[in-house]
């Protein structure tokens, strides 16, 4: 994911991304460092309920033994999955990153295109804006005329 962050042409996009690569692998380290722990803690349980079982084995069978150590066993599984699914997770993450990348990329191209097929059509920047300022006003006078009309609407309804 950092290979395809310094691929950014923009300082500003490469750095944003930089940071949040820097968050997620952080937050794995501290994942994993917390899974490390629960399972050295899963570990030590495991032994102590080995060392149980044959304790208690002596004096009373052995069929609640093996049912801690079953638990025990499905819990260092559920360790494992977890660690999978990380895995997956972070696989997933890097493959969106480079998604993001390669679309980002083809929009620029598509908007530089634009500009040039606008700028040989003959309009200035100045009417582009023009233009863009005049969608804008439209869209304040739209949504005013519907105000309006739905104002009106409810006083013609609450009169009859």
């Amino acid at each position: 994911m950092d290979r395809l962050c310094r691929s950014l042409p923009s300082k500003s996009h490469r750095d944003l991304w930089k940071r949040k690569v820097e968050q997620v692998a952080e937050e794995a380290e501290s994942l994993k460092q917390s899974l490390d722990k629960h399972s050295l803690r899963n570990q030590k349980r495991l032994m102590e309920a080995k060392e149980r079982a044959e304790l208690l084995g002596r004096a009373n069978g052995q069929s609640h033994v093996l049912r801690i150590f079953n638990e025990e066993e499905q819990a260092m599984q559920s360790c494992r999955n977890s660690a999978r699914m990380l895995e997956e997770a972070s696989s997933t993450g890097e493959t969106i990153l480079s998604a993001m990348s390669g679309s980002r990329e083809r929009l620029k191209k598509a908007h530089r295109k634009a500009l040039d097929v606008l700028n040989t059509v003959g309009l200035s920047n100045s009417v582009l804006r023009l233009i863009e300022r005049r969608h804008r006003v439209d869209n304040w006078i739209k949504y005013a005329g519907m105000v309006l009309t739905l104002v009106i609407v409810f006083i013609i309804w609450r009169r009859s």
